[in-house]
C-alpha cells in the first residue's frame, strides 16, 4: 500500500474472485473507467468530453457535470459497502430506491435499478455462506510440517466468506505456535484497512488484550478475540486449519518437484565437462574498467541453471594500480572466498560447484594459480569462456572442449559470462558517474551534493546544466546558486 490518502481493499488471493467481482461492480455502478483530475472548473470549461462508456450506460458522465456529485459519490460509497462484503443492506437499499421510482413513475430509471440489484443478487448467490448470524469475522488457523508452517485468514463478512490469504513461514522449528500466531495476526492487520468485530482464533495468545486494544482503536468500536472450543464458530475454525494443512502440503510438494527438477542445460554441462557432480550453483567472474580507472570486479551466481540475483556481488578493487587482469582476479577471488568478511569477522564461505572465468588459456592459468594458493584445488571446477570463438578451456589441457554453438551447455556458460560482464558494467557506470558528479558540480563553491543531484534530476545531465540559462537555473535552485553555477561554466567555456 502507498500511503497517498486512498483507501485499499485486499489483499485478493482467488484472481477468478477478484475478477468477478470487478465485473459486478462495474455492472452494478454506473462508476467512470477514465482518470481524469475533475473538478466543478475543469467540467464548466468543458475540458472533458464523454467517451464511449456513458453511450452504452456504463457511466452517467461526470466529466460533463451529467451527474450530481452527490449522486456521484452515493454511487462511491456504495460499491464500497460490496467491497467490504455489505451486500444484505445495499441490496435493501436498491430494492427501495426501485420502489420509490416505480411510485413516481419513472419506469425506465426504476428498470435499470431493478437490473442492477439482480446483477448483485446474483453475485451474492456465488459467495460461501458460512455463518447465519452475519457477522463480520476474521478467523485464522495454522498448520505445521518441521520448520515449515502456513497461517491463514478467512475474512467473513455478513456472514461471507469474501476473502483468504494465507504466509508461509519457514524456520520455525524453535517458534512455538503462538509466536507464529501472533507474527501472523500483525501482519495481517498492517496490511488490511478493515477491522472486524470479531476474531476467532485456535490458541491463546498472551498479547490478546493489547491487541484488541489496537484494534479496538482502528475500528473505533469494541473488537472480541475469542477462542471457541465448540459449536459453529469451532467448525469455522477447522475449515479454516483444513485449507491452511492442504496449502502447506501443496506448498511442500512443489517445492520438493522444483528440487528434483534440473534443468537440461545444467545436466548437459555436467557431461561435456566431465564434472563428478552436478554443477548446481555456478558463478562468473568478470572485470571492468575505464583506461584503467574505476577498475571493479563482479560476481553472479547461477543456481540450477537460473540467476540467483540476491548473491550477486560487485568489488572496487582497493589494491590494483593500472591495468593488470591478473592482479584483479586476485584480488577479488581472495576476497570472495576469504574465511572473514571486510570487517574481520568469520563468516561461511560456500563453494560453488563450477567457477568460470571469462577469458581463454592465459586467463585461466592465472585463476588456477590463485584457486591454488588459496587452497580450493580440487574443491571445486574452473573452466574458462574465451569471447573470439566461445572456446572452453579446462585446467591442464591445451585444446579447448569442442562444444556445439547450439548446445544447451554452451548456452548456459554463455549466459552466466554476459550476465557477469552486465552487471560489471552497470556497477563501473555507476561509480563514473559519481566520479563525474563530484568533479563537475560538487567542486562548484556552494553547490553540494544535494544540489547537484537536484539540477541532475531536473535537467538530465551535466551538459543541460552547462547550457541552461540563469532563469532556468534559478527556477530549480534560486537566484544566487543559479549565478554561481552559470558563471562557473561560462567562465569556464569562454576561457577555453
Amino acid at each position: 500500500m502507498i500511503n497517498d490518502g486512498s483507501t485499499y481493499f485486499g489483499p485478493y488471493t482467488d484472481g477468478t474472485y477478484l475478477y468477478h467481482l470487478l465485473k459486478t461492480l462495474r455492472s452494478v455502478f454506473p462508476l467512470r473507467s477514465c482518470d481524469f483530475p475533475l473538478s466543478e472548473q475543469g467540467i464548466a470549461e468543458g475540458r472533458w468530453k464523454l467517451c464511449l462508456d456513458y453511450h452504452i450506460k456504463k457511466c452517467d458522465g461526470p466529466c460533463e457535470g451529467l451527474v450530481s456529485a452527490a449522486r456521484y459519490n452515493e454511487y462511491i460509497r456504495q460499491a464500497t459497502q460490496v467491497l467490504q462484503g455489505k451486500t444484505r443492506e445495499l441490496e435493501s437499499q436498491l430494492h427501495d430506491r426501485m420502489m420509490q421510482l416505480a411510485e413516481d413513475l419513472r419506469f425506465e430509471d426504476a428498470e435499470v435499478v431493478r437490473q442492477r440489484l439482480e446483477r448483485l443478487r446474483a453475485y451474492t448467490a456465488k459467495q460461501k455462506v458460512l455463518t447465519s448470524d452475519r457477522r463480520d469475522q476474521d478467523v485464522f488457523a495454522l498448520a505445521r510440517s518441521e520448520a515449515t508452517a502456513c497461517s491463514l485468514v478467512l475474512t467473513i463478512r455478513d456472514g461471507k466468506l469474501v476473502g483468504k490469504r494465507h504466509y508461509i513461514i519457514t524456520g520455525v522449528q524453535d517458534r512455538s505456535d503462538e509466536e507464529i500466531m501472533a507474527t501472523t495476526i500483525e501482519r495481517w492487520y498492517l496490511e488490511s484497512d478493515s477491522v472486524p468485530e470479531q476474531i476467532l482464533l485456535p490458541i491463546e495468545i498472551e498479547s490478546a488484550e493489547v491487541v484488541a486494544e489496537y484494534l479496538r482503536s482502528r475500528r473505533g468500536a469494541s473488537v472480541e478475540i475469542t477462542v471457541p472450543k465448540i459449536g459453529d464458530k469451532r467448525k469455522i475454525i477447522a475449515l479454516a486449519e483444513q485449507n491452511a494443512d492442504i496449502l502447506l502440503k501443496e506448498i511442500l510438494a512443489q517445492n520438493a518437484a522444483k528440487d528434483q527438477s534440473i534443468s537440461k542445460a545444467v545436466l548437459a554441462l555436467q557431461k561435456d565437462l566431465r564434472m563428478d557432480r552436478l554443477p548446481r550453483r555456478i558463478e562468473c567472474v568478470d572485470n571492468s574498467h575505464f583506461q584503467g580507472t574505476d577498475y571493479v570486479s563482479s560476481i553472479v551466481v547461477f543456481a540450477d541453471g537460473k540467476p540467483k540475483k540476491s548473491e550477486y556481488r560487485h568489488y572496487k578493487l582497493r589494491t590494483l594500480t593500472g591495468n593488470d587482469d591478473f592482479e584483479a582476479m586476485k584480488e577479488v577471488l581472495s576476497r570472495r572466498f576469504a574465511d572473514v568478511d571486510d570487517h574481520g569477522q568469520p563468516r561461511d564461505v560456500i563453494i560453488p560447484d563450477l567457477l568460470v572465468i571469462d577469458g581463454g588459456k592465459g586467463q585461466l592459468s592465472h585463476a588456477m594459480e590463485i584457486i591454488t594458493s588459496l587452497g580450493l584445488s580440487g574443491k571445486l571446477t574452473v573452466v574458462g569462456l574465451a569471447k573470439r570463438l566461445e572456446e572452453v578451456f579446462v585446467p591442464q589441457s591445451s585444446s579447448p572442449i569442442l562444444m556445439p554453438k547450439v548446445s544447451p551447455s554452451l548456452r548456459l556458460l554463455q549466459q552466466v559470462r554476459d550476465e557477469a560482464h552486465r552487471f560489471a558494467v552497470r556497477y563501473h557506470r555507476i561509480l563514473r558517474s559519481k566520479r563525474t558528479l563530484q568533479t563537475e558540480l560538487t567542486t562548484i563553491s556552494g553547490v553540494g551534493e544535494k544540489t547537484a543531484t537536484t539540477l541532475l534530476t531536473t535537467l538530465g545531465s551535466v551538459d543541460a546544466v552547462r547550457k541552461a540559462s540563469r532563469e532556468e537555473l534559478a527556477a530549480v535552485i534560486g537566484n544566487s546558486l543559479a549565478e554561481k553555477v552559470y558563471r562557473h561554466f561560462h567562465s569556464v567555456d569562454g576561457a577555453s
